[in-house]
């Protein structure tokens, strides 16, 4: 037995996961406690660290009983290959969200990102990742007319663009 990933619909990863628990398929779904807040009250409620991922405990050839659950989209794989997840990474996650309050998850960002400031003076520059520097800080590179400048900003106030949005700024900066 391997662990795997699976990928489900959208806020429906403790739905999914009862569900593998029914079906005695043994599962692990990382939670974090967050403060949220609503117009009347704050409260702290349990959401999943990794968004629409829950791990499965499975035997390869039995993959076809877990993806039948209702809510289940796929198993996450690379290449064709179901992506095998080494028991001791299941474990060091386990371990740390048993004694940590403050665990949050953090983007992946790498080399040659799409990217935007979100907080401060260059909120709304938009650039490629050009390296990581430090453990909190990028440097942005920002292509223009054939030009380019690079800055320093610090990693949380910089946010992933979806491929649409960097396609749309593209045609922008074109027709201009």
């Amino acid at each position: 037995m391997s662990w795997f990933a699976i990928y489900t619909r959208a806020r429906h990863e403790k739905k999914v996961y009862d569900k593998l628990i029914e079906k005695d398929i043994e599962s692990f779904l990382p939670l974090t406690k967050q403060l949220r807040q609503w117009k009347d009250r704050r409260k702290w409620v349990e959401v999943p660290l990794f968004n629409s991922y829950i791990f499965l405990n499975i035997e390869l050839k039995n993959k076809i009983y877990a993806l039948q659950t209702d809510g289940v989209v796929r198993l996450v794989s690379f290449g064709g290959e179901p992506a095998r997840i080494p028991d001791w990474e299941i474990d060091q996650l386990k371990r740390v969200i048993e004694n940590t309050d403050t665990l949050k998850s953090e983007q992946y960002l790498k080399i040659g990102d799409y990217v935007e400031v979100k907080n401060g003076p260059l909120a709304g520059i938009r650039g490629y990742l050009r390296e990581i520097r430090g453990e909190w800080r990028v440097a942005i590179l920002v292509n223009g007319v054939h030009q380019s400048a690079s800055f320093v900003v610090d990693q949380v106030n910089v946010e992933k663009i979806h491929e649409e949005a960097k396609q749309a700024n593209l045609a922008g900066s074109i027709s201009r």
